[in-house]
């Protein structure tokens, strides 16, 4: 699953992909919301803790599918 955060005062969005589903990243952003901490993990088992104050957007996309050889 490919997701994508939006920090207010920042330029960049942060990127990444995980193993998580899409509800789960759901879960995830409505809780933090209480604590004030979102708790993301990736698909090599980085942490990025984001401030939730600070959440502009989440995006969600969809499953990635791993591409073999050349596209065109």
């Amino acid at each position: 699953m490919e997701i994508r955060i939006g920090v207010e005062n920042s330029a960049r969005e942060i990127n990444f992909e995980t193993n998580q589903s899409a509800a789960e990243i759901e879960k995830i952003v409505t809780e933090s919301l209480e604590s004030g901490v979102a708790r993301f993990v990736d698909e090599r088992e980085r942490v990025f803790l984001v401030n939730a104050a600070k959440i502009t957007f989440v995006e969600i996309g969809e499953e990635s599918q791993r591409r073999i050889g050349f596209v065109a």
